[in-house]
Parts: C-alpha cells; sequence; structure tokens
C-alpha cells in the first residue's frame, strides 16, 4: 500500500514540510513502469515546461510535477478515470513516480479541482501549449483541420439542446467541441461550445483570432497566412470572402457542385498523401465564380475561386473549393481528402482516452447575454422542410398522371379525380408554406438567453476540469505519436506501432537507480515476440540519447531490456 514515508506526510498535513521531491528505490517487476517510456515525450511537450507559472497547488506532500506526471501516465497506460485508480496498488504507481505511494482518489480529485479552478489560468496554460507546438511545427500549423465533436451527454442534471450526431446519425444531448487539428491529426486546442452557433461563427470569432494571436500576422507579400479545410458545413462564399480579406485561405467541399465534367478533361495525376503514400488520381481543376448574396459594406459581391475535381473509377466527382491561389491543385486534393486525420483522431481519443468520459459532475448558469438560436424559428424551419418535402411528393404525383389513351373509358372519371385531389392538395400545400414563411419573416433568428421561455431554459456542464484534463490527454497523445513515430522507423506494418506502445505502457520494468552514477536504469522486460523486443530496443537506445532527468532529481535515465543487461547487472 505504501504511505511508508510517515514523517514527512504528518509533518506536510501540519504545513511544515511538502512537496516531497521523488526519490527512487531498486525495485523489480513494478506493474505498469513501461510508461517511463513516456517521460522524454512528454516533457518534450511541455508537459512542466510552461506549468508552473499557469498551475498552482497549495503546500501539501504532493508537487505539482507529481500530480501531472500521474495524470499523464494515468491516460498513457489507459487508466481511464480517477476512480479506477482504486484497483490499481498505490505503492507500485508511486514506484513509477519515486513516491511511496500515488493520492488515492479522494485527494488526486482536491488537486484536480484545485488545478483547474481558476479557468483563465488552465486556458491561458493551454493556449502557450498550443502556441509552443504551433511554432516548432510550422508546416503542420500552415495548415489546419477544424471540425465539431458532439459529445453526447446522457445524464439528469441539465437538458442540454439536441444536434446531430453524425456517427450515430441521430439527434442527442450533448454539448459541441470545435477541434483544431494538424495535417497528421495531432491537435492544438479545443473549443467548447454549450449552446452551439455553429461551425463558421466558431471559426471567424474565436478560432481565427487566436490563431492569428498565436502565429503572427502574415507578411505584406504573403497570399495568405494559414490556409483551414473543413467539410461542407463551412461552405460559404460571404464566409470565403470575409476570410480571404484577412488573409486566410479557406479549403472545403462544394455544396452545390452542379453537373458533371467532361470525363476527356480529367487527367491522372501523381498525388503524395499526407502521410507520404503516392497514389495516382484524375484530377480536373477550373476556376468558378460564387456570387456572395447581401454583402457587407466593403465587401466585394463575389470571388473566384480555385474548383477542383476528383473523379474515382466509377464515374462520381467530388468537388472541392479553395481560395489558395499558390498550392498546386494535387498538393491541395490530398489535403482535402486526408480530413481522415482528425476523424480518426476522434475515434482513437474516445476508444482509448475517454475523451467524451465526464470529469467532474455539477451545472452552472449560463450568462443571460449569450445569443442562441430561436426555438421558435428552428421549429418553423422543419416545419417548412417537411412540407417542402410533402410538397416535392405530391408534384411528382401529378406529374406522373398522364393521359396517354389507354385508360378505359370507365376509369377516366377516377383518374380524372385522382388528378383533382391530387391538384387540390398542391393549392393547399403551396398556401400552407407561403403561411409559413411570411410567420417565419417576423421570427428573429437569434435571441438571448434571457428571453427564452422558462421551461426551455437549462444550465450548461461544469467545464474547468475537462479542460485541464483534456490538455492532459492532448500531451499524452503528442508524446505517444512522438513515439509511434520512432518506431515506425523499423516496423514492417507501421500500423502496429500504436499497439506495440500500448503493450509497452502496461509492461512490467526493474527501477535501478545508481546515486553514484546519477542515473536511473529502466529495465524492460520483453514483449510477446522477438520482432516487438527488437523494435522496442531501438526506442530505447532513442530515449537514452535523449538524456532525459527525472523532474526533481539529478538521476538521468537509461532505457535497456532485461536480455541487454550484463549478468551482473541481471542478479541486481
Amino acid at each position: 500500500m505504501g504511505a511508508c514515508n510517515v514523517v514527512e506526510r504528518v509533518l506536510a498535513s501540519v504545513g511544515k514540510a511538502g512537496p516531497v521531491t521523488p526519490h527512487f528505490e531498486a525495485a523489480a517487476d513494478v506493474p505498469a513502469a513501461g510508461v517511463l517510456c513516456a517521460l522524454p515525450a512528454l516533457l518534450a511537450c511541455g508537459l512542466l515546461r510552461h506549468a508552473a507559472p499557469h498551475l498552482q497547488l497549495p503546500p501539501g506532500y504532493y508537487s505539482l510535477p507529481s500530480v501531472l506526471l500521474l495524470l499523464a501516465f494515468m491516460a498513457l497506460a489507459r487508466v481511464r478515470s480517477v476512480e479506477k485508480l482504486r484497483y490499481y496498488a498505490p505503492g507500485e504507481w508511486g514506484n513509477v513516480l519515486g513516491l511511496d505511494r500515488i493520492p488515492e482518489v479522494r485527494t488526486l480529485r482536491e488537486k484536480i479541482a484545485l488545478l483547474s479552478a481558476n479557468a483563465a489560468a488552465v486556458q491561458s496554460w493551454g493556449s502557450v501549449l498550443a502556441k509552443q507546438w504551433m511554432q516548432e511545427d510550422p508546416d503542420s500549423a500552415g495548415t489546419l483541420y477544424v471540425d465539431g465533436h458532439v459529445r453526447v451527454y446522457h445524464g439528469q442534471l441539465t437538458e442540454l439542446p439536441r444536434r446531430y450526431v453524425a456517427r450515430q446519425r441521430l439527434c442527442l444531448r450533448g454539448t459541441t467541441d470545435y477541434w483544431v487539428n494538424g495535417l497528421d491529426g495531432q491537435p492544438f486546442f479545443v473549443v467548447t461550445k454549450e449552446i452551439d452557433p455553429g461551425l463558421l461563427h466558431v471559426i471567424e470569432h474565436e478560432i481565427v483570432p487566436r490563431l492569428e494571436s498565436d502565429l503572427g500576422a502574415a507578411p505584406d507579400d504573403a497570399a495568405h497566412r494559414f490556409l483551414l479545410v473543413f467539410d461542407r458545413a463551412g461552405y460559404s462564399p460571404a464566409f470565403f470572402a470575409r476570410m480571404w480579406q484577412r488573409k486566410v485561405a479557406c479549403l472545403s467541399y462544394h455544396k452545390f457542385p452542379g453537373e458533371h465534367w467532361p470525363v476527356e478533361q480529367f487527367t491522372s495525376t501523381p498525388v503524395v498523401l499526407p502521410a507520404g503514400e503516392h497514389v495516382d488520381w484524375e484530377l480536373c481543376e477550373r476556376g468558378t465564380w460564387l456570387p456572395v448574396s447581401d454583402p457587407e459594406p466593403g465587401q466585394p459581391r463575389g470571388l473566384w475561386l480555385r474548383e477542383i475535381r476528383k473523379r474515382n473509377p466509377e464515374g462520381h466527382q467530388v468537388s472541392i473549393l479553395s481560395t489558395d491561389r499558390l498550392t498546386p491543385a494535387p498538393r491541395l486534393a490530398a489535403m482535402m481528402f486526408a480530413r481522415w486525420a482528425q476523424e480518426n483522431f476522434f475515434r482513437y481519443m474516445m476508444e482509448h482516452f475517454s475523451l467524451d468520459r465526464m470529469i467532474e459532475h455539477g451545472t452552472e448558469p449560463i450568462p443571460e447575454t449569450t445569443r442562441l438560436t430561436n426555438p421558435s424559428r428552428r421549429t418553423l424551419d422543419s416545419q417548412i422542410r417537411s412540407q417542402n418535402s410533402l410538397l416535392t411528393r405530391r408534384l411528382t404525383e401529378f406529374g406522373a398522371l398522364s393521359y396517354d389513351g389507354t385508360i378505359a373509358p370507365a376509369q377516366i372519371e377516377r383518374f380524372e379525380q385522382k388528378k383533382a385531389l391530387l391538384q387540390e392538395q398542391i393549392a393547399g400545400l403551396k398556401e400552407h408554406l407561403v403561411a409559413l414563411k411570411q410567420k417565419r419573416a417576423a421570427v428573429p433568428t437569434h435571441i438571448a438567453y434571457k428571453d427564452l421561455p422558462p421551461d426551455q431554459r437549462f444550465e450548461r456542464l461544469r467545464a474547468d476540469s475537462k479542460h485541464f484534463i483534456d490538455t492532459i490527454k492532448m500531451i499524452a497523445y503528442r508524446a505517444e505519436t512522438a513515439m509511434a513515430n520512432v518506431l515506425r522507423d523499423v516496423l514492417a506494418r507501421t500500423d502496429d506501432a500504436r499497439e506495440l506502445l500500448r503493450a509497452l505502457y502496461q509492461n512490467d520494468a526493474d527501477l535501478i537507480p545508481d546515486d553514484q552514477k546519477q542515473t536511473l536504469t529502466v529495465r524492460l522486460h520483453h514483449l510477446a515476440n522477438r520482432m516487438s523486443s527488437a523494435a522496442l530496443q531501438h526506442l530505447c537506445d532513442q530515449l537514452t540519447a535523449t538524456e532525459t532527468v527525472f523532474p526533481g532529481t539529478n538521476l538521468r535515465l537509461m532505457y535497456t531490456l532485461v536480455s541487454s543487461q550484463s549478468p551482473r547487472d541481471q542478479e541486481v
């Protein structure tokens, strides 16, 4: 159970000592000690570099680095929630951190609440990390994927608005997180919206200003500062024009592509996908003029865009639009059709990092000035769509009723009655549609939250701890990705890299500190087969070369496999 450092624990409880510094003792077969292999990558991703100025803990036994390392190790070892720690030996996890034991669940929850109590500080920490990641990878930061992920809520604390969940094809209650990812799917930051104003509004008023601040202003001679890639939900000529005035290029699908282009205009073109794969696609490019309806003062009445179409072997054509004037068409097509990287990120994070799990229970009021879509107008929109659909069906039935001279005289009267009935229904539907549209015109599109009817009001879920834990998970995912890239250099099947890492994080290891040499050797046990162990040895060599020092100590980490030790070392 640990808790053997009784004196310092008692002193820390009365404010006479703490936080305790890590101290390692020799230990064999420590469960999940393989997660220590992720420490160099976690530190390189900034887990502790910018934490101290933004995150503070009151004096106590556990230090801020120990708590952050524990949370990151939990994410990598697939400990899906704080409550799950009840079923792990706290003393064994304490060996991994150089402590007598890790905090119990209640204590760790208190630490998380303290760290996330200052929402502005947590947001500032995440912003500094995102800026660091963008500066370290300018190529990836130059092209960014933006998409919304609905975090479904099934609880009873509040009646959240319903929104469409594409992965389940249902309208469910939840909040929408708008993620900004790089070309390889690695995350930069996330914007959470309890009341979803829509993709375009979030991009224009929250994501673009933050990117402009983090990436700096575009040079005067630059065509654009960065390129945003999103799906059909972001199709808007007026939005494209506004972004172009701010030197922000857009890439999206054409929502109304029109007729197919002639087959002879397509040419087989070599394309290099962001992952490095070489393929041949049939592509064709044209210039397309899109008018802007109701342009704002100073905004053009339309703009020219590049339209690129990809034709598949079955003859289907997919059209994409971009205001990027410089990037070659094959490169733009590769970036658009590689949006699966962000979708894969969502799927992987939900499956392995419990992205949608609630961190804290509770609600808080929504500011009364918050603007949201008018429910009355949404109801009218739904009714109009329903009536339009019904009218289209009736018009189709009416058009199919044509007299071709083959109807028997006895059936003519029934034919005419049916046609008259359809004509009467069509006239009634048209009148109803006109009345609904007139009624909708008098209803404002957006209203303030305070103007909502009392029976339609709701509260938002508390999200302070969620933002803090999401930042930890982003760091953990980026660290795992960096390690997977190292493994892929020696793996015949590159898709096995993450599987191997998941096995490594839960693998046993021996911890051998040497105060004289100031080293901490992490001696890993072998994995399931020789190929995995060979790849693991390559990873160990790369990790040892980083000469990482365990935080709070002077011990340099060294990684090796059991079989690579000398007999004398193995006896230790």
